[in-house]
């Protein structure tokens, strides 16, 4: 990919616990240009979030990246100590958490949060920081910025505080920004609106977007690229029209078909992938989506498939699929 703006290469995560020591990401590969918006699709504890916190340098204590790369515009993230992420998280990279109401302060008022991070990166006096917070405010459609920018985040509804959380992350102009589920919790209607505001603000200011999701309307919406994960590797990567036109993975197939479309009959069971992501400390031998999978072969429960290039921009981790079919 040219002119590759973040590159992660075999991220590997473990956890302490009282079973011992876990794998939670098993080698992550995935990569994002400047101003492209990459996709991570999968279920819950597929390791979509915890790719954005290890990227991040923010995992919980019990977590410890082992090994791999994360190349930020020429950096290796995982060498730098602390002071040297701080000066580029909230700068050069932002993050929208999936929960605004536990991610923002309850304590402080919305402006002093946007201003905060304006002041410290940016170096602006108070009353610049201030000017620029209530033109971010507006920017993203909050009405009245001058009283919410006073306001306390319960004093707001779910949307607006998901769009004070844009804001935020805009605060600084970053070159990249990772959006974790950001219309979870929040109606359709208020989630269309946040979907375009996105989509707006990532074609007018030029960012680099990763946006994770288990919903496949989100990735149609926004995504150019996108990487489906499943126990903490990805398993399928293409372009988003070519993962809808010709799906790869069983596991891909599974989420694309347990969809809801406007063009399925109205009344119909989706078809559900049996079984659950397993727990991290309890990952099957092989590859691990063997034991839900209808395509399995006798070499997947013995070897882990890796990410093999099949077409023009497709890559898939499958023995059953490509030269192994």
């Amino acid at each position: 990919m040219t002119d590759t703006l973040l590159s992660i290469r075999n991220l590997q995560v473990e956890f302490r616990s009282s079973k011992g020591t876990v794998s939670a990401l098993r080698g992550v590969d995935l990569s994002i240009a400047r101003g492209e918006c990459l996709g991570l699709v999968g279920e819950s504890g597929s390791g979509k979030s915890l790719t954005a916190l290890a990227t991040m340098g923010l995992l919980p204590e019990a977590g410890q990246v082992v090994g791999g790369e994360v190349s930020f515009d020429g950096r290796n993230l995982l060498q730098l100590d602390r002071r040297g992420l701080d000066g580029i998280r909230g700068k050069d990279i932002a993050m929208i958490f999936q929960e605004p109401m536990t991610a923002l302060n309850p304590v402080m008022t919305v402006g002093r949060q946007i201003t905060a991070p304006i002041i410290r990166h940016l170096k602006l006096s108070e009353a610049a920081a201030r000017s620029r917070a209530l033109d971010l405010l507006a920017r993203v459609g909050i009405p009245d910025p001058v009283a919410r920018f006073k306001a306390y985040p319960h004093e707001l509804s779910g949307g607006m505080r998901q769009r004070v959380m844009i804001a935020m992350a805009l605060s600084c102009e970053p070159k990249l920004v990772i959006a974790d589920e950001p219309t979870t919790a929040l109606d359709v209607t208020i989630q269309a609106q946040v979907l375009e505001l996105l989509r707006g603000l990532q074609e007018e200011m030029k960012l680099a977007v990763i946006i994770i999701t288990h919903d496949f309307g989100v990735i149609a919406e926004l995504a150019q690229r996108v990487c489906v994960m499943y126990c903490g590797k990805v398993v399928e990567e293409a372009e988003v029209v070519d993962l809808f036109d010709r799906t790869m993975h069983p596991y891909s197939m599974g989420l694309l078909g347990s969809t809801p479309s406007l063009e399925s009959p109205l009344v119909r069971r989706l078809p559900a992938i049996g079984g659950a992501v397993p727990h991290i400390s309890e990952t099957p031998p092989g590859c691990a989506f063997n034991p839900r999978c209808g395509e399995r072969l006798v070499v997947c429960d013995k070897q882990i498939p890796v990410l093999e290039s099949i077409g023009r921009s497709q890559r898939v981790a499958c023995w059953a699929r490509g030269d192994h079919g």
